[in-house]
């Protein structure tokens, strides 16, 4: 007799397995796990008859996925912007209210004023929005800092997120978000100071998994962030990056140049870029919550990403200034009424293809031998009701590293 430490059972799987098709769907399902880890997922038929578990849960013919992962969030800051949200409604576009000093820089000043208790205090409850729905799996970027002190205790605030909680933290240096307002419009002298100061700091002290900038016109050129990027490749940090959101400036294409895990936003992105990213395995973030919230046009081109076989994630985005969204639930939704995503393309960007754009497909994401045991029991009768529920949060119970982190029935 094999015994493991937890066996689900009368359960249909949506696996996200590469070696199965779609969803890898399966109607009567079993998931054995043992040391956090799953050491069967599949039909209870072909399960070994030799199986036993210290704890059975009879899952009463719930569905389970793989726990949600949000792949792209800034959920540490201080303060809000919901006075600018007003300006927006009265007509101000998000490029006026950055050059009058609205947008990053306003959440920069409160954030430089908040201490690592605040930020993380400030933070759970948007984490805990997350987590409720289903999310073991979550990005938290930096970037309200622009100098080393803020930048390294928003990161360490982000680190303490995963010990207060039952969830997986993946952190990522965004120093390279907007100009700091004391720059006084030198971005050249500002990128050496990420690129000498910053950057190998935060390495030293490994506070960051991966590193990301915006390359954008209000924010920094393809050559100021290629120097970025050469610096984190240095060091032997994984790069991301915000790319095409607001223009074209190719920022698809340097990403996919330096092997970048993601590419991100993507409105103004060409095919010729996407082409690129597919060269180069670079995942497209898609992210409906900010291209709803600043009521933007230029759709990512999804048919293209398509065409050229690149793998889309979705992910909430969640920030104050453009995403002010803690439902990766909702997202879906979006990706699916805004970018005409199917459903199955809507269920693999929130876990297979969210656990590729960190990196982390080798340890969660799918239903498969040998990953962390990370899974959502829903009371759905089929998948889709994931995607066409608005307002709707469906989880049972919610599995972390094999133990679950509330109710579920047992037997």
């Amino acid at each position: 007799m094999t015994l493991v430490d937890h066996i689900w059972h009368r359960c249909r799987l949506a696996t996200l397995s590469p070696s199965r098709q779609g969803l890898g769907l399966i109607d009567d399902g079993l998931i054995a796990a043992q040391a956090g880890r799953i050491v069967y997922a599949g039909p209870a038929a072909d399960a070994p008859s030799a199986l036993d578990a210290r704890q059975r849960t009879d899952c009463d013919g719930r569905w389970i996925t793989p726990g949600l992962i949000d792949c792209h969030t800034h959920l540490v800051y201080g303060g809000n912007r919901a006075q600018e949200f007003e300006q927006r409604l009265a007509g101000a576009s998000y490029e006026e209210i950055a050059r009058a000093g609205g947008g990053i820089v306003s959440t920069v000043r409160a954030t430089r004023q908040a201490d690592i208790n605040e930020l993380v205090s400030t933070a759970l409850p948007r984490l805990d929005a997350l987590i409720a729905e289903g999310v073991t799996t979550v990005e938290i970027k930096s970037g309200y800092g622009l100098e080393l002190e803020t930048e390294r205790r928003q990161l360490q605030a982000a680190r303490r997120l995963g010990s207060e909680r039952d969830i997986s933290v993946r952190t990522t240096f965004l120093g390279a978000h907007a100009l700091p307002p004391e720059m006084a419009g030198d971005k050249s002298g500002y990128i050496d100071a990420v690129c000498d100061t910053m950057l190998p700091a935060i390495a030293a002290e490994e506070l960051a998994d991966a590193v990301d900038a915006f390359c954008e016109g209000i924010a920094f050129s393809v050559e100021q962030t290629a120097q970025v990027f050469m610096k984190a490749k240095s060091l032997g940090l994984p790069v991301r990056l915000h790319a095409d959101q607001l223009s074209n400036l190719h920022g698809a294409a340097l990403a996919a140049r330096f092997g970048a895990l993601s590419a991100d936003h993507l409105e103004y992105t060409d095919e010729d870029s996407v082409a690129a990213m597919a060269r180069a395995g670079t995942v497209a973030v898609v992210l409906p919550g900010a291209f709803y919230f600043i009521r933007e046009h230029q759709m990512p081109p999804i048919d293209a990403m398509r065409r050229h076989n690149v793998p889309i994630a979705l992910a909430t985005d969640s920030n104050p200034g453009t995403s002010p969204l803690t439902s990766l639930l909702l997202t879906m939704n979006m990706g699916a009424t805004l970018f005409r995503l199917t459903v199955d393309e809507c269920i693999a960007a929130v876990t297979r293809e969210a656990a590729r754009a960190l990196g982390l497909f080798d340890q969660t994401g799918s239903l498969d031998v040998g990953k962390s045991c990370d899974l959502a029991i829903w009371n759905i009768e089929r998948p889709a009701e994931l995607v066409y529920r608005i307002g709707f949060n469906p989880l049972h119970a919610r599995v972390w590293r094999g133990i679950s982190r509330s109710s579920a029935s047992h037997s």
